[in-house]
């Protein structure tokens, strides 16, 4: 059984904006076909920052983790600020993930950057 830090275990069970946001500015979906699990994140823009994110995470504990750890890192930033979140830093700041669930952490920030680049083609950036 992996071991996961009582911060993943905390965003696992008390996953922090969950759901969908009905009028998105933009909508990220990404999958990993080695564990099954799926990420779809909803950014609302209001003046070049993530006003809102939500997600909806089918998979692991520490995918459910890792999206409720990128929504939170992600809201009040800027766009670019929050294309700069990478794999590593949500990973860390989730105080790690056992080597084989950081393919996880790969699929959180993969997810909130389509979701911006949604955002960013439907706007014409």
């Amino acid at each position: 059984m992996p071991f996961y830090s009582e911060k993943v275990m905390d965003h696992f069970a008390n996953p922090r904006n969950v759901g969908e946001i009905k009028d998105a500015d933009g909508v990220g979906e990404v999958g990993n076909p080695v564990c099954g699990d799926m990420m779809t994140f909803y950014v609302k823009i209001k003046d070049n920052k993530l006003e809102d994110v939500k997600f909806k995470t089918f998979g692991c504990g520490a995918a459910i983790a890792v999206s409720s750890m990128v929504s939170e890192m992600a809201i009040g930033k800027t766009v670019q600020e929050a294309l700069k979140i990478t794999n590593a830093d949500v990973a860390a700041e989730l105080g790690g993930l056992p080597p084989n669930k950081m393919h996880c952490s790969n699929l959180g920030a993969d997810a909130l950057h389509k979701a911006i680049e949604d955002y960013e083609k439907k706007h014409g950036k």
